[in-house]
């Protein structure tokens, strides 16, 4: 009898070893304290990784077990319960992009310089699509022909596992709401940097000007109003305009190709 209460024990035991570990879900309105200090913990181990990652040129290639390999189990889980978050739970409406890793065959631009307060700073390597990439080509060629200047691209494809990162890297900038970070940066999935075939991008000019800290500088730009007259042409749109009803925050400097450009003479 004895001998089959200890199987009996050891069984209920393993059976408790193999138990669904609960799902962490954090506030989505704010962090709890203890909460934020993980995603502390999760930039620290993170940022010279991605740096590293970056400087290398092989951010596009980022995978989710490569940017979990640094992190312990709790780390990871942790991780795991905002990749499992859905937009339209958290007040923004917008299609699911899919996941993407690991994607080949982009075209990568190197050397792009800018001026910020007179002194010269090269962006970081970026990537596009081929087919965005020549289509983004013809446009600023267009666009230095009628007006003498271009955008840069700031920001092109980022794998999920990247915007991922970036998600948990800039709730600092919302004080920890879930809600408030993903109307300024999009879950992992559901960004249009990751989606190739319909692939945004981010454009500065030649001085600096992004519109990240003052949205007006970047709306008065004659680039920015020649866009809005032409981009079209060349296939690319508007993600974010003003009082879009999907939640994000107006965005005049993300702009969506989608494929479809009209024949250009040049």
């Amino acid at each position: 009898m004895k001998t089959l209460l200890a199987l009996l024990a050891l069984f209920l035991c393993g059976c408790a070893a193999f138990k669904k570990t609960p799902a962490i879900e954090p506030n989505v309105e704010k962090l709890t304290p203890e909460h934020i200090a993980e995603v502390k913990t999760l930039v620290t181990k993170l940022e010279p990784f991605i740096q590293t990652k970056d400087q290398e040129g092989k951010l596009p290639s980022l995978t989710f077990k490569e940017l979990e390999a640094p992190l312990n189990s709790g780390e990871k889980r942790f991780l795991h319960s905002f990749r499992d978050l859905k937009a339209g739970e958290v007040g923004v409406r917008i299609p699911f992009q899919g996941l993407s890793q690991g994607e080949k065959d982009l075209v990568q631009l190197r050397g792009q310089k800018i001026r910020i307060k007179e002194k010269e700073k090269e962006l970081p390597p970026q990537f596009l699509s081929p087919q965005v990439y020549q289509s983004y080509q013809f446009m600023m060629r267009a666009m230095e022909r009628d007006i003498g200047k271009r955008l840069f691209v700031e920001s092109g494809y980022r794998s999920s596992a990247h915007q991922l990162y970036l998600f948990i890297f800039y709730l600092s900038n919302h004080d920890y709401s879930i809600r408030e970070t993903v109307k300024w940066v999009a879950l992992p999935g559901y960004s249009e940097h990751g989606n190739p075939e319909h692939l945004a991008i981010d454009f500065i000019n030649a001085d600096g000007i992004n519109g990240e800290y003052n949205v007006t500088e970047f709306e008065v730009l004659p680039e920015y109003q020649w866009l809005l007259k032409n981009a079209s042409k060349f296939g690319f749109f508007l993600s974010y305009p003003k009082n879009a009803p999907a939640g994000i925050t107006y965005e005049p400097w993300h702009w969506r190709y989608d494929g479809t450009p009209k024949p250009q003479k040049f």
